[in-house]
Formats: C-alpha cells, structure tokens, sequence
C-alpha cells in the first residue's frame, strides 16, 4: 500500500473514531438532558447557596464541556488506543451521566454528592493518565474538572441547604 493511500485510510479510521467519541459523549449528554427535564422550577425552588448560577448557564457551559472531553477523549485514543486512559475517560463519562438523573430526577442530594466525588476522582485519573499519553488531551479535559469541581461543592452546598 502507498504512502498516500495509507494515510488516507488513517484519515478515514480517525474522522470516524472522532464521530464515535462525539456520539458516546452525546449519549451521556441525553441521559443528562432526560434527567432534567421538567425540573426547572423545582430547581428554582431549592435553597441554593447566593453563588449559585442560574439554571440557564448549565446547558451551554455543559454543551462547551461535551464538546471538550469528546475531543480529548479521541485524542488520546489516537495515541494509545483503547488502554487504562481510554477506560478512565469512559468511566468518568459514565458517571457523568448517571450524576444528572440522581440529582434532579431523583432527588437524592447526598447520593449525588458521593457519586460526583467519585467522578471527580475518576476525572482525575483520566486527566493524570491523558497526561501520560497526550498533553493536548489532558489540558482539554481541565476546565471540565474544574467544573465538575464547583458543581460538587454546589452539590454539597444544596444537599446541606435542603436536608
């Protein structure tokens, strides 16, 4: 096989390896819009602590968020494959969906809170292990962490307020 024509397969292979991080990062993205629906003004209503931002900044903060991880996901895929870092990044997705239908369907604060710690955690690992593999990858999956940081202490701050 040529040069061109190999690289060409690659493209190809990669272009739809992206489109499969896309539609596992929008599946959890699903879980999580079906988690809140009809929600709103049962958010509205909890005693939320004064630095809580409002409910409309969650969907495109997490839109923007989506769209990192399923890039920094594919990125380190492309590195290593399906290794420890991509099983770390598909734990980490995992609990990032079951966290939304916990917290707003359910509405078990305290459930929600120790499952986000361990999202954090699991967040963490990946970072650590993306790190190992693809700079790139790892610095795309901070402001996610960060996020997932204040959502954990405005966790706790709500599950404490409403108890």
């Amino acid at each position: 096989m040529n040069a061109s024509r190999l690289a060409r397969r690659i493209g190809t292979r990669a272009r739809w390896a992206l489109l499969g991080f896309g539609a596992a990062v929008a599946l959890a993205a699903t879980v999580g819009v079906f988690g809140v629906r009809g929600t709103s003004a049962e958010y509205a209503a909890l005693d939320r602590p004064s630095w809580a931002p409002p409910g409309w900044l969650f969907g495109p903060v997490w839109t923007l968020l989506y769209v990192l991880i399923a890039l920094a996901g594919w990125l380190a895929w492309g590195r290593v494959g399906f290794g420890a870092a991509f099983w770390a990044w598909a734990v980490q997705l995992v609990l990032n969906a079951a966290w939304t239908p916990l917290f707003f369907a359910a509405r078990r604060y305290g459930s929600a809170f120790a499952e986000i710690v361990v999202m954090w955690l699991a967040i963490a690992l990946t970072v650590l292990l993306f790190a190992r593999v693809s700079r790139p990858a790892a610095l795309l999956m901070l402001p996610y962490w960060a996020w997932v940081t204040f959502a954990a202490a405005l966790n706790f701050a709500i599950w404490q307020l409403n108890s």
